[in-house]
């Protein structure tokens, strides 16, 4: 299972999952299905979200230990 980090870097920058989900370009409700990890994004949204926070794609997206 492939884990993030999304909701801890938005507190981190005070946003909501609306602005981060205008950032991106995807709706709110997507965000809160990766948030809840069901729904595992593409690798270009999942750069796109790097991008929007200003860190590399593995600060937010990790595998999970089984």
């Amino acid at each position: 299972m492939i884990k993030n980090r999304i909701k801890v870097l938005r507190a981190e920058r005070d946003w909501t999952q609306a602005m981060l989900a205008k950032k991106v370009g995807i709706s709110r409700q997507a965000i809160i299905s990766i948030e809840k990890y069901k729904y595992t994004p593409s690798l270009e949204l999942a750069f796109d979200i790097a991008v929007a926070f200003d860190v590399s794609i593995t600060d937010i997206f990790y595998k999970a230990e089984v």
